[in-house]
C-alpha cells in the first residue's frame, strides 16, 4: 500500500482523499454553525430559535438547505448568464481552497507550504470579484450598489488583517502557521501564547474578521434600505445557497486564524492535557461564538462610522503595531517574547 501511494496515481488519489474530507468537514461545520449562530440569537432574545425540524430543531438547516436546493432559480432579464452563475461558484470555491493550508495539528494538513499565510491572504483578497461579480451580472443598480459597498469594506479591512499579520511573522520569522504555532509552545503555557504580546492587535483582529466576512455589526451591504439585500438580492435557489455557504465557511476560517495566530492553534491550554486537534476545532468554536454573541448584542453601524473605522483607527494603530513589534524583534526586548525567532521558537 505505502509502495502504491508513492507513485503518481496514488499520490492523486491520496490527495484527493483528503480533500473531500476537509471538504466534508467544511460543509457539516458550515451546517452547525449556522444552527449554532440562530439558537445563540435566540437565546439572547429570550425565544426557541429552530426547534420543529428534527430533535432540538437540529435538522432545521437541513430543511432550509433542501428548500433552496429545489427551488426554481429565477435568472434577471438582461442579465449576464455566465457571470451571474460562475460567481456564486467563484466565492464558495475560494472560501473552500483558502483552508488547503490550515493545519488542525502538527500533521493534519493538506498542504503544509513556508508560505501559508500569503496563500491565505492572497485567496481571501480573491474573494471580492466574487461579489462583485455577483453584483454586476444581476443587471440591477441595487445589487450592483451592494457589491461595491461590500468590496470596498472588504478591501479596507484586509489592509489592517494584513498589518496585523505582519506583527505576528515579525515575532515567529515565518509565514509557516506549524512553525507560528510551535514558536507559542512554552514553558509558559496558555500565557505564552501570542495573545497576550500581541494583545491590542487581538481584539483589532477580531473587530476586522467581522467586518471582513460583512457580520454583524457590520452587515451594512446587506442592511441599508436603500440596498434591499446586498450584492446577493437578484440570487435565489442553488447560487444564493453557495454564496452563503462561502460566507459561513469565511468567518470560520476567520476563527481558525484567530486559533492559530494568537491562541496556540492545537496546543492544549491545560497543563497535563495533550495537544491534539480537539483543542483546535474547540477554540474555533468559542470565537464562533463571540462572532453570534456580537451579532446579537452589538448595534449596526453606520456606513461612513465603517470606514472612518477602518482607515482612521485600524490602519494607523495596526501600523504602529509593526513598528514596535520590530523594534521589539530586533533589539529582543520584554525576554524575547517578540522575538521568538531568536529563542528557539
Amino acid at each position: 500500500m505505502a509502495d502504491f501511494l508513492s507513485t503518481p496515481l496514488g499520490i492523486v488519489l491520496l490527495i484527493t482523499a483528503q480533500g473531500l474530507l476537509l471538504a466534508t468537514f467544511l460543509l457539516l461545520s458550515a451546517y452547525f454553525i449556522l444552527y449554532a449562530d440562530r439558537k445563540i440569537w435566540a437565546a439572547v432574545q429570550m425565544r426557541r430559535g429552530p426547534n420543529v425540524v428534527g430533535a432540538f430543531g437540529l435538522l432545521q438547516s437541513l430543511a432550509d438547505m433542501l428548500k433552496l436546493v429545489l427551488k426554481e432559480i429565477v435568472v434577471p432579464a438582461g442579465a449576464d448568464r455566465a457571470v451571474y452563475f460562475i460567481a456564486p461558484v467563484v466565492s464558495f470555491a475560494l472560501a473552500m481552497a483558502a483552508w488547503a493550508v490550515i493545519p488542525f495539528n502538527e500533521t493534519w494538513v493538506l498542504a503544509n507550504i513556508n508560505v501559508a499565510i500569503l496563500y491565505v491572504f492572497a485567496i481571501s483578497s480573491l474573494e471580492v470579484y466574487g461579489v462583485i461579480m455577483g453584483g454586476w451580472a444581476s443587471n440591477s443598480k441595487y445589487p450592483f450598489l451592494g457589491s461595491l459597498r461590500s468590496a470596498a469594506q472588504m478591501i479596507s479591512y484586509e489592509v489592517s488583517i494584513g498589518l496585523i499579520i505582519i506583527g505576528v511573522i515579525i515575532s515567529t520569522g515565518s509565514m509557516n502557521f506549524g512553525a507560528i504555532v510551535a514558536a507559542q509552545d512554552t514553558a509558559y503555557g496558555l500565557f505564552g501564547w501570542y495573545w497576550l504580546p500581541h494583545l491590542p492587535m487581538v481584539v483589532l483582529f477580531f473587530v476586522s474578521a467581522l467586518a471582513e466576512t460583512n457580520r454583524p455589526p457590520f452587515d451594512l451591504p446587506e442592511a441599508e434600505s436603500e440596498l434591499v439585500a446586498g450584492y446577493q438580492v437578484e440570487y435565489s435557489s442553488t447560487p444564493f445557497l453557495l454564496f452563503m455557504a462561502g460566507e459561513y465557511i469565511a468567518i470560520f476560517l476567520m476563527c481558525a486564524l484567530m486559533t492559530l495566530l494568537f491562541f496556540g492553534g492545537w496546543l492544549s491550554p491545560i497543563p497535563g492535557l495533550p495537544d491534539g486537534a480537539l483543542w483546535m476545532v474547540a477554540k474555533m468554536g468559542v470565537f464562533f461564538f463571540l462572532i453570534a454573541m456580537v451579532k446579537a448584542i452589538v448595534p449596526r453601524y453606520r456606513y461612513d462610522q465603517l470606514m472612518r473605522l477602518g482607515w482612521k483607527v485600524f490602519l494607523p494603530l495596526s501600523l504602529a503595531w509593526v513598528v514596535i513589534v520590530a523594534f521589539l524583534a530586533r533589539f529582543e526586548l520584554l525576554g524575547g517574547a517578540y522575538a521568538r525567532w531568536a529563542v528557539g521558537g
